[in-house]
């Protein structure tokens, strides 16, 4: 997965203002009792959200399954004199050489868990890498989004100058996830077009399963935000941001 992605990724992702994503998560992270140290950003990407909560002042580990999307990320790092390791790992299966402040998990990183023992091993990998008080934050795009906004328009395609692609979706109930087949033209500096394609899956995981999974493993004041905001979560939100903490003492 994102072995071609992580070439155009930023391309498409280039209408999000990232900045103001990195402001509300520092603001999550203050509410539960993080304001400074050190941070495990699973799922991290090209390191669009890394960079500007590292300028932040917190010390960064980026993580993610793809040596691609990595190795993009450690380059736009460099080019702004930012030294932030960045490790491939599976967020299932942490195994990080010191206990971290906060585990964040962004951009749908958690939809891309498809079953519950998947999002049980994130779960428990993060309980245990976040110190006792620390806080795990992550977020998915709810199932409202996932049916009724990416499943329910049909095809998405976009012409651009150096870039186009065709990005179809199909819902399946049963597994309640949604497969998204992309197709990338991408202009060469010879005038010619390489085709790139790409299938990935996601889960609409909905919030009683994800806070009853936080609870059984152990986390406490577990909150549901909606998109962005303070306010509660709600169905019709496009994305929730979970938010729980590590008890200082285990029960």
């Amino acid at each position: 997965m994102y072995q071609d992605f992580a070439e155009v990724y930023d391309s498409l992702m280039d209408n999000v203002d990232y900045d103001a994503w990195a402001n509300y998560y520092i603001r999550l992270l203050s509410i539960h009792g993080i304001r400074d140290g050190k941070i495990c950003e699973c799922a991290c990407g090209t390191g669009s959200l890394t960079i500007p909560l590292y300028r932040a002042g917190f010390h960064l580990t980026g993580v993610d399954l793809s040596r691609e999307m990595l190795w993009q990320a450690a380059q736009k790092a460099r080019k702004r004199g930012i030294a932030i390791p960045f490790v491939q790992q599976d967020m299932k299966a942490l195994n990080l050489h010191r206990p971290m402040d906060a585990v964040l998990a962004t951009c749908d990183g958690v939809n891309y868990l498809l079953t519950e023992e998947d999002l049980r091993s994130f779960l428990r990998s993060a309980y245990r890498s976040i110190r006792p008080g620390g806080a795990l934050i992550f977020d998915v795009s709810t199932p409202h989004r996932l049916i009724h906004q990416l499943c329910g328009g049909g095809l998405i395609c976009e012409d651009r100058e150096e870039l186009t692609y065709i990005w179809q979706n199909r819902w399946h109930e049963k597994s309640a996830t949604v497969e998204m087949d992309l197709c990338f033209f991408v202009k060469e500096k010879d005038g010619r077009y390489r085709r790139m394609e790409e299938r990935q899956k996601q889960r609409a995981w909905d919030a009683q399963t994800l806070k009853a999974q936080l609870l059984q493993i152990g986390y406490r004041g577990v909150c549901i935000y909606g998109n962005q905001t303070l306010n509660p979560g709600k169905e019709t939100d496009v994305r929730w941001h979970i938010a729980a903490n590590r008890p200082l003492e285990e029960e």
